[in-house]
């Protein structure tokens, strides 16, 4: 398991580009949900993240995994459902654009919807640091990357 990045041949680099399908859960196996998980975590810490998205590894899963404050999520289906008035401008990188920071104004609070790893619905309200992985990878997942976002 690698992390596909901008460089990559254009054929690796494009499931970075274009929204990722909703993940059916029906045709899952939730031994390799879990599996991937647990690979896509070790991953994201070995690489210093603190969110990764599936298409960046390649897989057409709508999902993600982050971690923040001690705590670790795998989100599916994620969707922003509402956003604060409040913004936010931060400092972001990206593990599938390396060598790229760029200042990006987020809102700093969000609501999210989608599914954990058994398909339960969930939603989480999100503010700060958390608020803004869960916008960045749900970008990923639409197939917007942070060299997207206008100044």
């Amino acid at each position: 398991m690698k992390i596909v990045t901008v460089k990559d041949k254009k054929s690796e680099a494009k499931i970075l580009h274009g929204r990722v399908p909703d993940f059916d859960f029906k045709k899952a196996d939730k031994k390799k949900i879990s599996e991937v998980a647990k690979r896509m975590r070790k991953l994201m810490q070995e690489n210093k993240g603190v969110g990764l998205s599936a298409n960046q590894i390649g897989l057409d899963w709508r999902m993600f995994v982050a971690q923040n404050e001690g705590k670790f999520y795998v989100i599916f289906n994620p969707e922003i459902t509402s956003a604060s008035k409040q913004m936010d401008e931060c400092e972001e990188g990206c593990l599938s654009v390396p060598e790229m920071e760029k200042n990006i104004k987020r809102p700093y609070q969000v609501t999210l919807v989608g599914q954990d790893k058994n398909g339960k619905k969930l939603k989480i309200k999100a503010w700060g640091l958390l608020a803004r992985i869960f916008q960045h990878e749900t970008d990923h997942l639409n197939g917007t990357l942070i060299a997207d976002h206008k100044d």
